[in-house]
């Protein structure tokens, strides 16, 4: 990153940089820890569960696709008033973090800049509440900047997480490194405890259970921004801490600080961590955690900052395998201006593969990518636990082959991206760096670049269907946002705050284009008959529904 990168990374998450739908698969663990071996279909779960959103990706797979909800609108009006706008709530300046849906209530992460309680003055990380039916706020939890400033916690930037919600209690990841588990019913319910030191106590602010300050208790040094969003199996809790580099970008202030752990829920406890990537980490860590069961073997699954991904046994934190997603010749340089990425997006897991694609702090700009599909149920044959493919050489390859016979023990099931061969192209790379999170569904995977490029490919063999540069006014326009597939549906928006609506098929078909009155960052949702949409400059949530 530059020397002022912008913490907006993660959005997409992000980091923006959000979801999946029908399957909660929220599992639960034995009495010695260990993960049940099968994920828990939400749909088999109860109606209840099923019509909930409960996690950044729907589920623990991540994957941002929707079986449930049917009839979601493609058409609405720009306004507070307009057509099948059933409400809209206020915001901060920027929200990245949600929306995350259960217990009737919606959570959004956000800032401080336009203030639900008037006493609370300057800027701050705030996680709103509203009451589902109507969008009327409840509570906030309000958390103060960081001394350190930038370096640690970028200014406006708030709260991206998005909270894992579990009953009456939710869990998230603060602008201060902190991991917290709060009620969801805020200290208007009263403060059941066990902490009892909230710094902000009035009718309308959370209510605490837990808290862990990594920073102070775990050592770690977040880059820009702490923003993992969560993800819970059975009382297990996974985080990503965001461990990174100094402010001049040139060393690892903490290498032996975690980047990935393992708590308790219910406690905070600290159960397992790695410290992996440790001194590789090329720049921060904004990436989410997935969680899968292949072949009996349940697994954790962490994005690294060193552009690797690695898994590991939920139980214990013994690596289980790690796949490079970037080729041997790719180089990283301050900026942006290498080769080599590490990871905005979050993995995405279908049919025991796991899919994602590699990406930068936005303000690094354009620049070559690659889309990976990499098969989880495959066991390493060497001691390194290394499942990535032999690479061709270059810095930017195109040319990865998973029937080349130095690919039989690698995890490589097909790649797309590298440099474009074509002599008259309009880019140079095939697959742009990204902040998009896939959606897969039907042997189709549908993926996005941060050059406002929406693909469809086929899921198992990697064959590129189509592809649709989105555009406002005649001119290219970039996406933070990532495709959510819903009732047949790909809805994705872009900085031109224009909604693109393709059908979820083989060829492409654009079914409407709808635009909002502000950029479209965060990826949309839709809840029991609702489609969510947040815009930035106006930053508001809007509730849609089909009138």
């Amino acid at each position: 990153m530059t020397s002022t990168p912008a913490l907006r990374r993660w959005l997409s998450f992000a980091g923006t940089g959000v979801v999946l739908a029908i399957v909660l698969g929220i599992l639960l663990l034995n009495r010695d820890r260990q993960p049940d071996s099968s994920p828990v279909n939400a749909a088999e779960k109860g109606k209840e569960a099923a019509r909930s959103w409960p996690l950044w990706g729907g589920t623990v797979q991540r994957n941002l696709v929707n079986l449930v909800e049917k009839n979601v609108p493609t058409t609405w009006g720009r306004g507070d008033k307009g057509k099948n706008i059933l409400w809209t709530a206020t915001l901060g300046s920027k929200a990245y973090g949600g929306p995350t849906i259960g217990d009737g209530k919606i959570f959004i992460g956000t800032n401080n800049n336009r203030p639900r309680n008037k006493a609370i003055k300057g800027d701050k990380g705030i996680l709103m509440c509203f009451r589902e039916s109507d969008g009327k706020f409840l509570w906030q939890m309000v958390r103060d900047k960081l001394t350190a400033g930038r370096v640690n916690d970028w200014p406006e930037e708030g709260i991206t997480s998005a909270a894992v919600i579990e009953g009456k209690r939710i869990w998230f990841v603060t602008n201060r490194c902190e991991v917290v588990c709060a009620t969801t019913e805020g200290l208007a319910a009263g403060n059941v405890g066990p902490f009892k030191d909230e710094e902000y106590t009035s009718k309308i602010d959370g209510d605490i259970v837990w808290r862990l300050d990594m920073m102070k208790d775990l050592g770690v040094f977040p880059h820009n921004l702490a923003t993992c969003s969560p993800l819970i199996v059975g009382d297990m809790l996974f985080v990503i801490t965001s461990n990174g580099v100094d402010e001049e970008h040139l060393r690892i202030p903490a290498p032996n600080a975690p980047s990935f752990l393992a708590i308790n829920k219910k406690t905070g406890k600290v159960l397992w961590s790695s410290k992996l990537p440790g001194r590789n980490i090329m720049h921060g860590q904004w990436s989410n955690p997935v969680y899968t069961v292949a072949k009996g073997q349940a697994q954790i699954i962490f994005p690294g900052g060193d552009g690797i991904i690695y898994s590991f046994n939920p139980k214990d934190g013994e690596l289980l395998w790690k796949f490079d997603c970037n080729p041997k010749g790719a180089k990283y340089r301050l900026g942006g201006k290498g080769s080599r990425s590490d990871f905005v997006s979050t993995p995405v897991v279908w049919e025991n593969k796991l899919y994602i694609g590699v990406g930068q702090d936005p303000e690094h700009k354009k620049s070559v990518g690659h889309l990976w599909c990499i098969d989880i149920t495959k066991k390493p044959a060497n001691k390194n636990k290394d499942l990535s493919p032999f690479s061709p050489p270059g810095e930017a390859p195109n040319n990865f082959d998973p029937k080349d016979p130095k690919n039989k023990n690698s995890g490589l099931v097909w790649h797309y991206g590298g440099q474009n061969p074509a002599a008259n192209a309009k880019r140079g790379y095939l697959f742009g760096r990204t902040l998009s999170t896939c959606a897969v569904h039907d042997g189709l995977c549908f993926a996005a670049d941060f050059d406002g490029v929406v693909y469809c490919f086929d899921a198992r063999t990697g064959k590129k269907l189509w592809e649709h540069q989105m555009e406002a006014d005649g001119q290219q326009t970039d996406t933070w946002s990532s495709p959510y597939l819903v009732d047949g549906k790909v809805y994705i928006g872009n900085e031109d705050g224009v909604m693109h609506i393709f059908e979820a098929s083989k060829k492409k078909k654009i079914i409407k284009q709808v635009e909002m009155p502000g950029k479209i960052r965060a990826t949309p949702v839709a809840c029991n008959g609702v489609l969510y949409v947040m815009t930035e400059n106006p930053c508001k949530l809007f509730a849609i529904k089909t009138k």
